[in-house]
């Protein structure tokens, strides 16, 4: 606000009673703040910092003394490279932090919470950014480092897309070439949810048929997906070790590529036999932030945004605004 606007704001602060304040509380729970300012016939920045000062009241010093398991991601703000960094608590399901930026420098509050606080963090879960880890083992170094499942096959994926588009430059033959543009979509599929009216299983077998080193590929990503269904952790080494192998021997430089990066994060993906989470639950908080992006009060107040972040498990009232 402008101080012209905080004068107003302050000398209506004044005259407005608590019952008032916890009215237009109410309403914000099921209008926008600009209908209830229509409704009550004030200004919409008064109806946003009441609002404001409750968040802040209420949500903007998130407990963590007994946090234990937390998942860290970032997402993006504005298109380009304007960045928030998110940390969840896996058993509450809140947000506890809500840096700028991403990497390191977006958690130093956090760290400092948690060193305050005392805060005994058994596991986390992150992607494999080198920033992440390291500010995570530099911070937490009792905590337990547990890589997102689903981004270790999103990363395998995306390996597979790469080959298949190198391998549909290459091939000179134009059946093959049909065959094999005809497939980019049904590789990333898992073979239970290939669409048999739609004759995808025949389709993506005759592109296998023609070309070895994308059926190699293809048959070591399904492989992959059991990794964490093996029963003890010193099975899923055992195979983890197995399909490392088979990588290497394929002669596919992607494959072999992947696999040094599987080896290289050994202890973070075995972890999760000890701690299974992820960062999956931090798919469904930045779901509800992109709705909150779209509505028009969040980028003029960048404290009030990080406030509807804080309070986004109360979702009936966050998502209003």
């Amino acid at each position: 606000m402008s101080r012209q606007e905080h004068i107003h704001y302050a000398e209506s602060k004044k005259t407005y009673t608590n019952s008032f304040r916890r009215y237009a509380l109410e309403l914000s729970r099921i209008g926008t703040i600009q209908d209830v300012a229509n409704h009550l016939q004030i200004s919409w920045d008064v109806v946003k910092e009441i609002q404001k000062e409750y968040l802040e009241a209420h949500y903007g010093k998130p407990d963590i003394k007994n946090v234990q398991r937390i998942a860290i991601d970032e997402f993006a703000v504005k298109k380009g490279h304007n960045y928030m960094t998110v940390v969840l608590d896996l058993d509450t399901g809140i947000v506890i932090h809500v840096g700028d930026g991403k990497g390191v420098e977006a958690l130093t509050g956090f760290w400092q919470r948690v060193k305050h606080n005392h805060t005994k963090i058994e596991a986390v879960a992150i992607d494999m950014s080198p920033s992440y880890i390291a500010a995570v083992m530099e911070n937490l170094p009792e905590a337990k480092l547990v890589f997102d499942h689903f981004h270790i096959v999103k990363m395998l994926n995306d390996e597979l897309s790469e080959l298949r588009r190198e391998l549909f430059t290459q091939e000179t033959n134009l059946h093959k070439k049909i065959l094999l543009k005809g497939t980019r979509w049904l590789l990333l599929k898992n073979s239970e949810n290939l669409d048999a009216d739609k004759n995808e299983e025949k389709r993506l077998q005759a592109a296998l048929e023609i070309n070895k080193p994308l059926a190699t590929a293809y048959y070591l990503k399904e492989d992959l997906g059991l990794l964490w269904e093996q029963e003890t952790r010193s099975d899923a080494e055992k195979f983890l070790n197995q399909w490392v192998e088979k990588a290497r021997a394929s002669k596919i430089f992607r494959l072999q590529k992947f696999a040094g990066t599987l080896m290289a994060h050994k202890f973070g993906i075995l972890n999760w036999f000890d701690f299974p989470i992820s960062t999956g639950p931090l798919e469904g908080i930045n779901n509800k932030i992109k709705v909150l992006k779209r509505q028009a009060y969040g980028f003029r107040d960048h404290q009030f945004f990080k406030l509807k972040i804080y309070a986004l498990h109360e979702t009936t009232y966050a998502l209003v605004g």
